[in-house]
């Protein structure tokens, strides 16, 4: 069956490949994201792939059905850019990659936090100018150190792993509490604003739902405790963006990881360092020294690129046999 991959780098089309030697689709790939405009390049072909930042609404979804696609393999776990209510009327189905590498974004957690703690990201930089000096580098011991942890699923149940491991108190709420992490000696609390109230670091493994978008906000900041460490590396709209930089400006916001952002589509995964950025909110978040965003890499590892190229190559291949599993439908 032939098959359009939207959005690769170099790195996609190996891992690919390399999957396709046991399944022998012809695969063809663009660079180019999925939009509306792309979406025509996709005529003649039964199926497609796209990524996480790729568009999946109505427009995009309208004009792929009249092209002819009747499967959409989702190269990611999340599914918030589609119109799941538009795929389903035009008779398109959906697939994801459920679980790719959870190990992968629990460590890059742990190295943000580790990062902004001990300050290595501004210890490296003065060091490269030889300059040695410790000022401004004081960090505190993660042991005994509360932290919370919002979604308890296959990545946030390692995390707290991990967390355990460093001797933290671990704090969680999760609409469905995992069995695994309170045999471990995690604390669920009832509600969020008891949450937001006694953890010195906070990290988001949630997914991104209309009930969950900008859990992070002005409101719930304030109900934290001053100096609060907030990570994300799940869905870059749970985080209100503006009322982050306000927390960060009056020090509430103590300090902020991000590997992902609500408007990354148009940054990451591109090279724009010969450009003037025009998105104003993440160009002031770049200005503070207690910030560390990387460009939604927490899942870039060996194994996950390799998991991810096996998991869309056997989601074509149950299409193709009408024996499909890892669909997206509706609730």
């Amino acid at each position: 069956m032939k098959t359009l991959i939207f959005n690769t780098k170099a790195y996609d089309r190996k891992s690919l490949d390399l999957a396709n030697q046991n399944f022998e689709y012809e695969l063809d790939f663009l660079e180019a994201r999925l939009t509306p405009r792309t979406a025509t390049l996709a005529k003649g072909y039964r199926a497609i792939s796209a990524f996480v930042n790729d568009d999946l609404g109505a427009e995009t979804l309208a004009v792929l059905a009249e092209s002819g696609v009747e499967f959409v393999a989702l190269r990611c776990a999340g599914f918030n850019q589609v119109d799941l209510t538009v795929a389903k009327n035009l008779g398109i189905e959906i697939a994801r990659v459920p679980a790719y590498s959870p190990y992968a974004v629990a460590e890059h957690t742990l190295g943000l936090i580790l990062s902004l703690n001990r300050h290595i990201h501004r210890a490296y930089q003065r060091v490269r100018e030889q300059n040695f000096s410790l000022e401004g580098l004081l960090g505190f011991d993660l042991h005994g150190k509360k932290v919370g942890v919002i979604g308890t699923g296959k990545i946030g149940a390692i995390v707290t792993r991990i967390l355990l491991g460093f001797g933290c108190q671990v704090l969680a709420y999760d609409q469905f509490r995992n069995p695994e992490c309170e045999a471990l000696g995690v604390r669920y609390l009832d509600t969020l604003d008891k949450l937001w109230s006694e953890v010195d670091i906070l990290t988001l493994h949630c997914p991104l739902t209309p009930e969950t978008k900008h859990l992070i906000n002005a409101d719930s900041i304030q109900k934290m405790k001053a100096g609060v460490m907030l990570i994300n590396t799940s869905r870059g709209a749970l985080v209100d963006t503006q009322a982050v930089i306000d927390g960060l400006k009056s020090g509430q916001v103590g300090y902020l990881g991000l590997d992902v952002y609500e408007e990354e589509s148009e940054l990451f995964f591109q090279d724009h360092s010969d450009e003037v950025l025009q998105d104003d909110l993440f160009s002031r978040l770049l200005t503070f020294p207690n910030v560390l965003i990387t460009g939604h890499q927490a899942y870039f590892t060996k194994q996950a690129l390799e998991n991810i190229a096996q998991t869309t190559l056997e989601n074509l291949h149950a299409f193709t046999n009408g024996d499909l599993k890892n669909t997206v439908k509706l609730p």
